[in-house]
Order: C-alpha cells, then sequence, then structure tokens
C-alpha cells in the first residue's frame, strides 16, 4: 500500500494511540443507556452470560490482532490492512468496505445515544433532538477536521470525566445494594414492560445480545490508529488488551452492584436514570458529564476511524471509484476527503432517526452496527487461524499467547452468534460480502500483497499429497491427468480446450512446451515461456499447470516431460498429443508415442480443425471394437459430455459384425456392457464386411466427435500404420485416437 509522506505525522503512545480511544469506545453509550436495561431483561445471570460471550468473542478477536500486528510493519487501516495483508486484496477490501460502514454508522449511533441521555437529563430539550443530534455531527465533524492529535487530547479530559463518572454511578449503586433485590434479578424476564419507544418488540435472549454487543466493539478504536502510531507492533497488543480487560471490569461490576440495587421495571424503564439519579454523594453533574463525554468520545473515535480506513483501502486502489479518498492533508496526511463521505452518512442517518427520542432507533442502528463488526471479527480471525494453521515459515508472532484454536473459535463463534442473533439478516449481510468480493475477484486486482493464503493452500496440499501417497491406486479411483503438449497455445488452441474438455474438473492438465535448441542460450527464456502460458491460461479461463522445458531435440523435451512431470503421487496417466501430418517427422512421433507407452501412460492423439459449436446440439460416436481401448474411450466420452459446451451430446457406440447372426448377441452385449458402465449411450451394430475406414467415414462423417481406438506401431511397421490412420483421419470432422494401458475402470 503506497503511504502518503507526511511531514508532520502522529506518533501515538500505547496509552494515547491505542489505550484511550479503545477504553473510552468500550465505556460508551452503552454502559450508560443500555447495559441496566440488559441486566432487567436478561437478569443479572443471563447479562453476565450475554458478558462473557461477547467479551470471548472480542478476547480471541485481540488475540488474533495481537499475533497478526506483531508479525509484519503494520501500516494505516487497522483491521483491513491486517485482513488483506493476510488473505488477499479481496478478502481485505469486501471486510474493508463492510469495516468501514460498521465504523461510520457508529458515528450516529453515538450521537443518538448522547442526545437520549442529554433529553432525559434535560426533558425541556426534547423538541430539538433532531436539531442536537446535526448540530452535534456537525461540532465532532470540526473537531475531526483539526487532525487526530487534538481528538487524542482531548480524549485524555473525557476520560477523566468519564472515570469519575463510573466512580459515582457504581458508588451510588454499592451503598443501595440489597441481597433480597439481587436474588429478585437473578433470572430472565424478556415480557416486562417496556419504555414508549420499545413497546411492540419482542426481546429474547439474542435479541438482548444484539443490543449488547456494541459495547465491546471498542477494540477496532485504537486499531483503526495503526498508521499514526510510534510502533503498531508494540502498541497494539498491549493497548487492547489492557482496554478489552478494563472495560470487562467495569461491565462486570456495573451488571452485579446495579442488578442488586435496583427493581426490574426501573431497569428496563429507566436504565439511565437509575445511573443519574442515585449518584453518589448526589453528583449527578458528574453522571451527566459522563455519558456526555463517553458518547462523544466514541463518536469521535468513529469519526477518526472509518476515515483512515476507506483511505488505506482507496491507496491499496482496489476500486478505481475509491481512489478519490486515498488523498490526504498536506503535512499530517489526514483523510479529510473519507471524513467527509462519513459526515454525509451520520446526516443521512440522523434524518432518518427522526426528531423522537425514545430508543428504537438506537437499538436499530445496533443490530446493524452488531452485524457488521462480528463479520470484521470473524475475518480477523479467520486470517490468524489461516498464518498460523499455514505454518508458513514467515509467521513468526513476537506475541506468544497465541493459538490457532483460539483464533478458530472466535471466527466460528462470530459466526454462529450473528445468526442466533438474527438468521435472515445474517444471511444478507454474508450475501452483501460475497457479493463485494465477487465484484473484486472480478475486476482482476492488480494489488498483491504476499497474502498468507498461498501458505495455507500450500500446506493443505502437501498434507494431502503425503495422505493421498499412502493410498493404494484401483481403477475404481482413476482420474485423468493429461499432459497436452500443447507447444505454442495460440496455435492450438483447440487441444488445449480438449484437454480440459477430457479433463472435466476430475483430474488436472499439464500444458507442456518445449523450447528446442541449446540449453545456455535458451533457459533464459524459460521463465518467460511459462508466464506465456499462464497469461493464456488466465485469459482464456483455463485450469491447467504450464510445464517448460529446454532440450536438443523434440524427442528429447517430450521424454524429459513423459519422465519428470509428477507432483507426488499424482503423475500423468495420458498423453494427448495432436495428430501428425508430417510423415517426414514420423519416426520421432512414433518414437515419442512408444516412449509414453513404456512409462505406462495412455496416449490419446487428436485431429481437429476447430472446436465445435457449443451452442450446437452434437453427436459423439465411439468405434468399439473391443474393451483394450474401449473402456478409456467409453470414460472419455462421458467426462467429455460432462463439460456445458458437450452436456446435451447424443453418444453413439457402434460395432461392426461380419454376418446377421452376429447382430442379436453383438448388441445384447453392447447394451449390457453401456448399462453396466452407467453411462447414456444407444447402442447399434453395423452388418458390413466393408473397409472399417469407409465404415466409419459413411457413418460418422456427420458426427461432431468420433473416438476411434489404436495399436503403438512397431518401427517396422511406422509407415503403414500412419497410412492406415491418416485414412481415418482424412475428411472427418473431430477424431480422437486412443490407447489405453488399462488403469482405467469403466465398471468401477
Amino acid at each position: 500500500m503506497s503511504q502518503t509522506p507526511a511531514r508532520n505525522r502522529n506518533l501515538f503512545s500505547t496509552f494515547g494511540g491505542v489505550f484511550t480511544p479503545a477504553i473510552l469506545t468500550i465505556l460508551g453509550v452503552i454502559m450508560f443507556m443500555r447495559a441496566n436495561f440488559v441486566v432487567g431483561r436478561a437478569g443479572i445471570i443471563g447479562a453476565v452470560i450475554i458478558l462473557l460471550i461477547a467479551k470471548s468473542i472480542t478476547l480471541t478477536t485481540t488475540l488474533s490482532i495481537s499475533a497478526i500486528s506483531t508479525n509484519m510493519q503494520v501500516r494505516g487501516g487497522g483491521s483491513y490492512f491486517l485482513i488483506s495483508r493476510v488473505l488477499g486484496p479481496e478478502f481485505g477490501g469486501a471486510i474493508g468496505i463492510a469495516l468501514f460502514s460498521a465504523l461510520a454508522l457508529s458515528v450516529p449511533f453515538y450521537i443518538l445515544g448522547f442526545t437520549e441521555a442529554l433529553v432525559l437529563s434535560f426533558p425541556a430539550l426534547a423538541p430539538y433532538f433532531q436539531a442536537i443530534t446535526l448540530g452535534t455531527a456537525l461540532f465532532l465533524f470540526s473537531l475531526a477536521c483539526f487532525g487526530a492529535g487534538w481528538a487524542i487530547r482531548l480524549q485524555y479530559l473525557i476520560m477523566i470525566f468519564l472515570f469519575l463518572a463510573v466512580a459515582v454511578f457504581l458508588g451510588g449503586a454499592l451503598v443501595r445494594f440489597s441481597p433480597e433485590v439481587f436474588v429478585r434479578n437473578l433470572s430472565p424476564s424478556y415480557t416486562a414492560p417496556v419504555p414508549d419507544g420499545l413497546a411492540g418488540v419482542r426481546f429474547s435472549f439474542w435479541t438482548i445480545f444484539a443490543i449488547y454487543f456494541p459495547a465491546v466493539t471498542g477494540i477496532d478504536a485504537g486499531l483503526n490508529m495503526s498508521g499514526d502510531l510510534r510502533d503498531p507492533g508494540r502498541s497494539i497488543p498491549r493497548g487492547t488488551l489492557a482496554a478489552v480487560g478494563v472495560g470487562f471490569l467495569v461491565y462486570l461490576a456495573q451488571m452485579i452492584l446495579c442488578g442488586g440495587a435496583y427493581p426490574r421495571e426501573q431497569l428496563i424503564t429507566m436504565p439511565y436514570e437509575l445511573l443519574h439519579d442515585n449518584a453518589l454523594f448526589g453528583w449527578t453533574i458528574l453522571v451527566t458529564l459522563g455519558v456526555v463525554a463517553a458518547t462523544l468520545s466514541s463518536a469521535l473515535g468513529s469519526y477518526l476511524g472509518a476515515p483512515r480506513v476507506l483511505q488505506a483501502i482507496s491507496r491499496d486502489r482496489l476500486l478505481n471509484f475509491l481512489r478519490f479518498f486515498g488523498q490526504g492533508s498536506p503535512g499530517a496526511d489526514e483523510p479529510r476527503r473519507a471524513l467527509l463521505l462519513t459526515l454525509v452518512i451520520t446526516i443521512a442517518v440522523l434524518l432518518w432517526a427522526g426528531n423522537e427520542s425514545g430508543g428504537a432507533s438506537l437499538n436499530a442502528v445496533a443490530a446493524v452496527i452488531t452485524m457488521f463488526f462480528l463479520y470484521s471479527y470473524g475475518m480477523i480471525n479467520l486470517a490468524a487461524f489461516t498464518e498460523d494453521f499455514g505454518d508458513n515459515p514467515s509467521f513468526r508472532p513476537r506475541f506468544r499467547f497465541f493459538h490457532w484454536g483460539s483464533a478458530l473459535a472466535g471466527a466460528v463463534a462470530c459466526l454462529a452468534v450473528s445468526f442466533l442473533i438474527n438468521w435472515p439478516t445474517a444471511i444478507v449481510a454474508v450475501l452483501l460480502i460475497a457479493a463485494l468480493l465477487w465484484f473484486l475477484k472480478k475486476h482482476h486486482l492488480r494489488a498483491t500483497f504476499g497474502d498468507a493464503r498461498r501458505g495455507f493452500v500450500f500446506q493443505s496440499v502437501r498434507n494431502n499429497l503425503l495422505k493421498l501417497r499412502s493410498l493404494p491406486e484401483d481403477p475404481k479411483n482413476w482420474r485423468p491427468v493429461i499432459l497436452a503438449f500443447s507447444g505454442t497455445p495460440e496455435e492450438r488452441e483447440t487441444l488445449i480446450y480438449f484437454a480440459v474438455w477430457l479433463e472435466a474438473r476430475r483430474g488436472l492438465v499439464y500444458l507442456a512446451h518445449i523450447l528446442v535448441g541449446d540449453f545456455a542460450e535458451l533457459a533464459p527464456r524459460r521463465p518467460a515461456a511459462v508466464r506465456r502460458l499462464i497469461r493464456f491460461c488466465n485469459d482464456k479461463e483455463i485450469d491447467a499447470f504450464p510445464v517448460v522445458v529446454v532440450a536438443d531435440t523434440v524427442e528429447k523435451g517430450v521424454t524429459i516431460l513423459l519422465q519428470s512431470t509428477v507432483t507426488g503421487p499424482v503423475y500423468p496417466n495420458l498423453a494427448l498429443l495432436g495428430w501428425s501430418k508430417n510423415a517426414g517427422h514420423l519416426s520421432s512421433y512414433a518414437t515419442q508415442l512408444r516412449t509414453a507407452a513404456g512409462l505406462g501412460m495412455s496416449l490419446v492423439l487428436l485431429e481437429s480443425e476447430q472446436a465445435p459449436d457449443p451452442e450446437k446440439e452434437k453427436r459423439i460416436d465411439i468405434w468399439w471394437r473391443g474393451q483394450k481401448n474401449g473402456d478409456l474411450m467409453m470414460l472419455l466420452a462421458y467426462l467429455l459430455t460432462s463439460n456445458w459446451q458437450w452436456s446435451h451430446s447424443r453418444v453413439r457406440v457402434l460395432r461392426v459384425v461380419e454376418n446377421e447372426a452376429g447382430r442379436e448377441p453383438a448388441r445384447m452385449a453392447l447394451e449390457e456392457l453401456i448399462d453396466r458402465a452407467r453411462v447414456e449411450a444407444a447402442a447399434e451394430i453395423l452388418v458390413s464386411r466393408e473397409s472399417i475406414v469407409d465404415i466409419v467415414h459413411d457413418r460418422s462423417r456427420d458426427a461432431d466427435c468420433v473416438f476411434l481406438g489404436f495399436d503403438i506401431p512397431a518401427p517396422e511397421l511406422e509407415r503403414e500404420w500412419f497410412r492406415m490412420y491418416g485414412r481415418f483421419v482424412k475428411g472427418m470432422p473431430t477424431v480422437v485416437l486412443v490407447n489405453s494401458r488399462g488403469h482405467e475402470g469403466l465398471l468401477a
């Protein structure tokens, strides 16, 4: 990711850059406006369980963040940067956009919470609810425009007021604590009275969880400042873990003390007023200042975080229309353009929320934010799991308190909880992220980050290859592994297409190219030849692996390829060559066939001028002359019809007998074979004493593909062999000549 040089770039410490914004976001609007409501609804036991589940998700995510951030040089972009550098630009971009949306929506969420608390403290302000929200949004926007340095300094003052507020409302609950009230409030009550603004809402454990979960999502506030930290690898783990721990203790104390101090109905209907009216020593002003400080600081933290995520995505140039937001301000490199977009989203949500308090808007926005954050946290855990489980040698985090098991558990928990909260919304969120992922993949992103997916896949391939090596081979498990001698790919496209069609996503295709000449001269050109084959495959969307060798002659090159193209226990079992029309090269060509046969490989020789029209209904003819080559021909014809271009083909299996007496037995035998082979085909018996060449020409000239068996010629019979099969292919449509080594099992 390109970074704009900044002469006065921020260099915050662990306390100022990570702990302060994180703890101020964690101890935010939920603590004042919804924590008591959660206790009243779910009961003390249920509330503590909700706290433990929520904190376990953020704790595993924090461990994953710590592992990844201490394994690389962290730049701006927070969670987006970590995900994109591990799972690649497509996953990073999809989650990054979702994360930006979550942070941008957090701004109006906290502003709504602040305004609701203000109106509850000063009821005379109720008619001006929307005006206050809009004015607050503009005020915070102005603060953010001054830069992160000013915002962080302001947050130090805010934190003092916040902890004073926590002290007085916890102290007030402590002096009113009653064991009897505590016992009565242990169990849940999801049908108790509700505030007017929440009338008609049906509550359950998971809907309460969704309302509460934003309380623990503040870990992003510090992480999103990653580009402004002096030492991100050191500050992010320490500051985030400290914030998670302090937040857990404060929320646990609030649930226990308030649950034992106030009646359930008041906890539900007056969650904020209880804290305000019962403050220790009557210092209600501190609670008012605390909620103002908490909500505004959380909103300010999201105002700082969201633009930085969008700026990082834009600078990676994943999507052209986002590049506008990558520009930073002169000097400090502040994301002013992305900040302006965040303001637009904030104003739009506040206008939608309307001019009435009561909590419905707050809860609706909280549920949306919950879903977005759950998936971003899940993807961070998946990224850490991929790094560790993939055993990449490059994964050497300085943070030692991490295991892939915790990351996997965190990822699964995020997905499971999202569906338990609201499965239709969870599915919609998954589909939206999947659509973004598909969109980014379709655009063939040029950005590459050396992500960990390759290591993860490599480790999986290695383990599976070792397992495959220990399993015995059997005709039942035969799969086509095709070595196609494609040469220059643009000149033999039809052969390559047939290789892919005959493999039908059931095996592997290797595209072989031989550079003929002096090794010292041609070796430097080999990488370019490999890249050319890869580019051809990418452009044509062909699933194949390029293999390029340098040899003195074509014959030697073929021998090298036939012997050396192997991936552990996976090696080519079928060599695909074009039919040679040059009689002058006959001896070399026949030698290549004998070499392949000597190495136990079946052979397919293809003669085709061009690939058939994919839209046309096609016919495939198989000329049966015994099971020596017939089994493989039948299997290849079946695999050919597995491709959409050949999916509606009609398959005929033809056999020639010399007299009428042999017709019926031959038909019955062939139909029985087709039935046992479980292949859709029609048997056709021909009675004729004509030359087989004439019969094939007469009956299959109008077919789209014709399968014929052949034998490997002895050296002294090469010319006769070449003339005979040359007559078969001349003037015909696509002809596939097959010679089987007998490893496949048609009837398996």
